[in-house]
């Protein structure tokens, strides 16, 4: 590792040293149940291509420290992006605000010495000029495709964090964490129609994935295909209709539909509708859905959380049988359960909450294609866009921005405008059928909770449900 990328360096520099941290975050948290000092650097770049040229090409670097206070439900917290001694101990300030009930200092993490990804910074490994030479490539490449592709966009991002967290107890975890990222987005015009596709890739890995030949041509046929394929949709039918799911990416409506209502704060403060369910039956049999932060080399992974805690596998439902939550330190504190190490933060400038990390539902034993051919009169929806969630009711609207009309079996041809209306725990209760074709999304996910977003993988098979709503234009 170059001096440049020195992890001890790039968060202590000359204004604090490690005896130092330690020293304040126990004086600071002595009357606390639980906190830390969290330490930050993080150097991320991100090019824009479109129009047939380079648009944007920024490069940023932000170092400082965030430090938590928490005594019962109460949490002090404060921050700069000055990482020294006077710094830390003018936050400190903060928590005295705090109605400090004095208890026992919560128990530090369980210390793990796996790594789930490289060490090594991507931003350095490839010249600038190499990162441009690809995008240029991509967009002609696209171009050259199909006389009907109008535009193209192509975008390529990485980040390369390194964290610190120091407890009042003297436990102390570093992670290092890179992540990277490319996009494909294509319109295509025919006969005065624009239609769009977009494909994209990426993970806790270097940028050599990214630039490998077979990836990037991938993502170029997908985001062309899926715009040709829009250029011949018809209006979406509306009404109750039966909807088999793709497998992969559209797991984000599992995300967002059912993954929110299992995290613990809301489930603590009992505004998710699956508060004090715990071993009820909340989905259809053979349903099972997981919580996986320490799959290697995922977007959603973390070898440890923002709290120190190591990621793990969480069964959340089980053949349809509530099993439990995803928890962050202070939630399992207050709820006499196990942190799952879900506690997650955007940066050093935002406190842990609990948040979703790689959310997926586990395969099943049905053939796709049976899958298929149940479905008299209904949709088959292979790709999202946005959507919007009501936590406590679990009510959800999703965009498909691929999807088509299904009669007696057949596809009978691509869709505009569909929309997938319900709510989260009634569907997992309509879960017709489970495919053999389990797979995680690509690597593209962000995930928006309390004004934080931090990056998180879904997945799930092909899934035959019965019932939801379709909202469309015909």
């Amino acid at each position: 590792m170059t001096q440049a990328n020195d992890p001890h360096a790039l968060l202590y520099g000359t204004k604090l040293d490690p005896a130092d941290a330690q020293r304040l975050t126990r004086q600071l948290l002595s009357s606390c149940d639980d906190g830390e000092l969290y330490l930050q650097f993080i150097a991320s770049e991100a090019f824009g291509f479109d129009d047939g040229r380079l648009k944007t090409a920024d490069y940023s670097r932000d170092s400082g420290f965030g430090l938590r206070g928490v005594s019962g439900e109460m949490t002090g917290f404060a921050h700069a992006n000055e990482i020294s001694a006077a710094a830390i101990a003018r936050a400190g300030e903060t928590l005295k605000l705090l109605d400090a009930t004095k208890n026992p200092l919560a128990a530090p993490p369980e210390r793990t010495n796996r790594h789930l990804y490289t060490d090594a910074c991507p931003l350095d490994l490839v010249p600038f000029a190499e990162k441009v030479a690809l995008l240029e490539k991509i967009d002609s490449v696209a171009r050259a495709k199909d006389p009907r592709v109008a535009q193209v966009s192509a975008s390529l991002a990485a980040s390369w964090s390194v964290v610190e967290i120091v407890r009042p107890d003297g436990h102390v975890a570093r992670d290092i964490r890179p992540l990277v990222r490319l996009n494909v987005s294509v319109v295509a015009e025919q006969n005065g129609r624009r239609e769009t596709g977009s494909y994209g890739f990426g993970g806790r890995h270097l940028y050599d994935r990214l630039f490998d030949e077979g990836a990037w041509m991938y993502a170029i046929d997908e985001a062309v295909r899926q715009a040709l394929v829009n250029l011949e949709s018809i209006a979406a039918p509306a009404g109750e209709k039966t909807v088999l799911l793709g497998p992969g990416w559209c797991g984000v409506l599992l995300h967002e539909a059912v993954g929110h209502g299992l995290e613990g704060d809301f489930n603590r403060k009992g505004t998710s509708a699956f508060s004090g369910r715990i071993g009820e039956r909340v989905a259809s049999p053979g349903v099972t859905v997981i919580d996986d932060g320490s799959l290697a080399d995922r977007r959603g992974s973390l070898t440890i959380d923002d709290e120190g805690t190591p990621t793990r596998e969480t069964v959340l439902i089980e053949d349809g049988i509530l099993k439990g939550y995803m928890q962050d330190r202070l939630n399992a504190r207050l709820m006499g359960a196990e942190p799952t190490g879900n506690g997650r933060r955007e940066s050093y400038q935002h406190a842990p909450m609990v948040r979703m990390t790689n959310t997926f539902m586990q395969g099943g034993q049905d053939d796709p294609e049976e899958l298929l051919s149940r479905v008299e009169d209904g949709i088959y929806a292979t790709s999202f866009g946005g959507g919007q969630v009501d936590i406590t009711s679990g009510k959800f609207v999703f965009a498909c921005t691929e999807a088509y009309k299904v009669e007696k079996g057949k596809v009978v041809a691509p869709i505009k405008g569909a929309t997938l209306i319900g709510d989260g725990p009634s569907v997992l209760t309509r879960v017709k059928g489970i495919g053999n074709d389990m797979a995680l999304d690509q690597g593209v996910g962000m995930c928006g909770k309390g004004g934080q977003s931090v990056p998180a993988g879904v997945g799930q098979p092909s899934l035959l449900i019965d019932g939801i709503t379709v909202g469309g234009t015909g």
